[in-house]
C-alpha cells in the first residue's frame, strides 16, 4: 500500500493498494508472527505466481500469523518511494517490510537477482546478513533458483530447498517456540538471532549459509563446506509426499489489474519422468505425484465459486502425462461449462497432444496453445533425451487446426550441445510445414493463420546433466539468432528470441559461487533493478562489474567444468544422484556423435538406452525415474 502522494502520480495505481477480493487482512495486535511473502516483480508478475498463491494460503490459514504479500514496484513509484522516505510493506496493511518477523522471498528467475535487492533496501532491511543487526526481519529463500544459493548467499540468512506445503509450518513452529524476548524484535540479541538460524538448519531442506566457510577448489571455484560437526554436510530437499491432501488455495486472491497469466490455475501433477537433459524443473520437481479426479473437480468448483474467473489453467509439467486427463477435462467441463468457464493446458509436448484432447479443451472457448518442439532436428532432440519425432508435431498441429485454433505457438531452444547451422535450418523447416499444414485445414480462413515462435538459449542449469557444459559465445548466439530471423520469413509467422545478453547473465549466475554476491551488489549499486524486464537489463554494468573484479563475465559464462569438478552446489542433495547426472552427460556426448540414437537395449531395464533412464537407477534418497503417483487410481 502505498500512500495517495505517491499514488496519484504513477502508472496503473491498482498495483500498489491491496483490498483485493479474497485477501486477506488480519489485525497485528491479535498475531504473534509477522509473514511477509515477497515476490522480486512487479505486481501482475507475482500474482500469477502460483506457489504464492499456495504459501499464503498456507500461512495466513495458521491463527497466530499474519501474511502479507509484497511485489516490488514499478521503476516509477521505486523512484518517488526512495524520495520521500516511503518504506515498501506490505499489501494488506501496508507495514513495513522491516517490521515483519520473516521476509520470504521467491527465487525463480536469475535475472531478478538485482531486483531482490532493491526490494530488501526499499524496504528498510540491510542487505548483508554479515551487517544486519539482531532487530531486522530473518530472510529466507525459496523457489528452483535456491538449488544454487551461494550467489545469493551473503543476502539471506536461509534458504528452502524443495516443497514448502510443509517446511513452512515448521519454520514457523520454530519461531513461535522461541523465548518471548525473541518475539519482540526491539529485545533480541544476536545470540538470540545465531541461535535461531542454529536451530533452523536443522530442519530438513533448510541451508544456512552463514554455519558455511567456503573452500576455493583447484577449478577456482568457491565451495561450501560446515563450520562444525554439528551442521548437515548435505541439504536434502523437501518432498510432499501426500500431494492428495496438500493444502491448496480455493480462494485464491484475485487481482485488481490483468496478470501476466490472467486465469485461475489447477495444479493436477507434480513431477515428470520424462527425463529431459536440459530441464531442471524435472529433476527438481521429482517424483511424480498426481491428485485424484474428484479433488481436482471439487477444488476447481470451489476456485470458480470465490473468484468468478472464467478459465482455468491445468497446472503441470506436461498435462497430457496426467494418467486421466481425458476424465478430468470432461468433468471440469460437466461442472463448469454452463457457467462459461473454459480449460487450458501449458506448454505441451508435441507427442501427447491428439485430437481428441484438442476438441475437448475447446468445448468452451479456445485459449491460448503452446507446444514444445524444443529443436529443429531429431538428432538434437535425441542429445536433449526429448525424443519426439517431427510427425508428432506434424499431427498434434494438425489437430489444432482441425479443432479450429487459428493461432499456435511453437517453443524452441538454441545453444544445444553438437547444434550446427543445419539444425536451424531444420527449425525454419518445421515452422514451414507446419504454415502449410494450417493453411490446408484452414482453408479460406488462411489469412487468418498466426504461427508464434518463441525461442530461448539452453542455460546450463545446476543439478542437470548439462551442468558442467559450457554456454556459447555471445557473437555465436546472435548470429544463431539472425540466422532464424532471416530463415523465418512468412507473413503469419512471429519470432521471439530471448536476450542473447540476458542469456550470458543468466548462465554465469546459475553456476556461480559465493564471490557473484559481490558482483550483484556491484550491478545493483550501478542502477540496475527490473532485469528481468529486457528494457532493464544493462549488460554493460554487469560486464563491468566482472571486469572490476578481473574477470570476464562471457569467459565464465562459457567455461566447461570437468565432471569430476566440485561444484558451488554440490551440497543441495536434489534427490538425484551425481552418478546419474554424470552418466546422463554422457550419453548425451555419446547422442551427439550417433546417427540414431535411439539403439540398443538397457540391458537392465529393456528401456531405449538414449531415451529415459533406467528406472532402476537411484539415489539414496529418492527413486529416480518412473515413480508412481501417490494416488494413482
Amino acid at each position: 500500500m502505498l500512500p495517495d502522494t505517491i499514488l496519484e502520480l504513477v502508472e496503473n495505481p491498482a498495483r500498489y493498494i491491496g483490498g483485493e477480493v479474497n485477501a486477506v487482512v488480519k489485525d497485528p495486535a491479535q498475531v504473534e508472527m509477522s509473514f511477509a511473502l515477497c515476490y522480486p516483480d512487479v505486481y501482475e508478475v507475482g500474482m500469477s505466481h502460483l506457489g504464492s498463491q499456495i504459501l499464503y494460503h498456507i500461512i495466513n490459514s495458521h491463527p497466530e500469523v499474519q501474511c502479507e504479500r509484497v511485489f516490488h514496484p514499478w521503476a516509477d513509484a521505486a523512484e518517488l518511494m526512495r524520495q520521500q522516505s516511503v518504506a515498501l510493506g506490505g499489501l494488506e496493511t501496508g507495514r513495513p517490510l522491516h517490521d515483519f518477523d520473516i521476509v520470504g522471498i521467491t527465487l525463480q528467475y536469475e535475472l531478478t537477482y538485482t531486483t531482490i535487492l532493491s526490494l530488501l533496501e526499499l524496504g528498510g532491511i540491510t542487505l548483508r546478513v554479515a551487517q544486519r543487526q539482531a532487530n531486522e526481519p530473518i530472510v529466507i529463500a525459496g523457489g528452483s533458483c535456491a538449488y544454487n544459493p551461494e550467489p545469493l548467499a551473503d543476502f539471506f540468512d536461509a534458504f528452502v530447498m524443495g516443497d514448502g506445503e510443509e517446511v513452512v509450518g515448521q519454520i514457523i513452529d520454530l519461531y513461535l517456540a522461541q523465548p518471548a524476548r525473541f518475539r519482540h524484535a526491539d529485545r533480541r540479541t544476536a545470540g538470540d538471532r545465531e541461535n535461531f538460524l542454529q536451530q533452523l538448519a536443522h530442519i530438513e531442506g533448510v541451508y544456512v549459509p552463514s554455519l558455511y566457510e567456503v573452500e576455493r577448489t583447484e577449478e577456482g571455484l568457491l565451495c561450501p563446506h560446515p563450520t562444525s560437526a554439528d551442521v548437515p554436510c548435505a541439504i536434502r530437499r523437501r518432498i510432499v509426499r501426500d500431494f492428495e491432501n496438500a493444502p491448496f488455495p480455493e480462494a485464491p486472491v484475485v487481482p485488481w489489474v490483468e496478470a501476466v497469466h490472467d486465469r485461475a490455475q489447477l495444479e493436477i501433477a507434480r513431477g515428470c519422468t520424462r527425463g529431459c537433459r536440459f530441464c531442471q524443473a524435472g529433476i527438481i520437481y521429482r517424483p511424480t505425484r498426481e491428485k485424484s479426479v474428484s479433488t481436482l473437480r471439487a477444488q476447481a468448483r470451489q476456485i470458480v465459486a470465490n473468484t468468478g474467473v472464467d478459465e482455468i489453467a491445468l497446472a503441470s509439467l506436461n498435462c497430457p502425462d496426467y494418467s486421466r486427463i481425458e476424465e478430468l477435462i470432461d468433468g471440469l467441463h460437466a461442472d463448469l461449462a454452463e457457467q462459461r468457464v473454459s480449460v487450458s493446458l501449458p506448454s505441451l509436448r508435441t507427442d501427447t497432444f491428439s485430437v481428441a484432447l484438442a476438441h475437448k479443451i475447446q468445448r468452451v472457448r479456445k485459449s491460448g496453445l503452446t507446444l514444445a518442439p524444443e529443436a529443429g532436428s531429431e538428432r538434437l532432440r535425441a542429445v536433449m533425451n526429448k525424443n519426439v519425432c517431427d510427425q508428432d508435431l506434424f499431427e498434434a498441429v494438425a489437430a489444432a487446426f482441425a479443432a479450429g485454433w487459428e493461432t499456435i505457438k511453437l517453443y524452441f531452444m538454441i545453444g544445444l550441445p553438437g547444434e550446427t547451422d543445419r539444425d536451424l535450418e531444420a527449425i525454419a523447416q518445421l515452422v514451414e510445414e507446419v504454415v502449410q499444414i494450417g493453411q490446408r485445414r484452414m482453408g479460406r480462413h488462411r489469412r487468418h493463420l498466426q504461427v508464434n515462435i518463441s525461442v530461448a538459449c539452453l542455460i546450463p542449469k545446476p543439478h542437470t546433466p548439462f551442468q558442467w557444459r559450457q554456454q556459447i559465445p555471445l557473437e555465436e548466439l546472435r548470429a544463431k539468432q539472425q540466422l532464424l530471423t532471416n530463415s523465418l520469413d512468412s507473413r503469419c509467422v512471429n519470432l521471439s528470441c530471448h536476450s542473447a545478453e540476458g542469456t550470458m547473465v543468466e548462465t554465469v549466475i546459475s553456476r556461480g559461487d559465493r564471490s557473484l554476491g559481490a558482483i550483484i551488489e556491484s550491478v545493483y549499486r550501478s542502477g540496475a533493478v527490473l532485469e528481468a524486464w529486457r528494457e532493464h537489463l544493462c549488460y554493460e554494468y554487469w560486464t563491468q562489474a566482472f571486469a572490476a573484479q578481473g574477470r570476464d563475465l562471457e569467459a565464465e559464462a562459457c567455461r566447461h567444468w570437468s565432471p569430476s569438478s566440485s561444484l558451488p552446489w554440490q551440497h543441495i542433495d536434489p534427490g538425484v544422484s551425481s552418478e546419474f547426472l554424470r552418466r546422463e552427460a554422457t550419453r548425451a556426448q555419446q547422442a551427439i556423435t550417433t546417427d540414431d540414437c535411439r539403439t540398443g537395449q538397457c540391458q537392465r531395464c529393456g528401456l531405449n538406452e538414449f531415451m529415459l533412464p533406467c528406472p532402476m537407477i537411484t539415489s539414496e534418497n529418492v527413486p529416480v525415474d518412473r515413480q508412481q503417483p501417490a494416488n494413482s487410481q
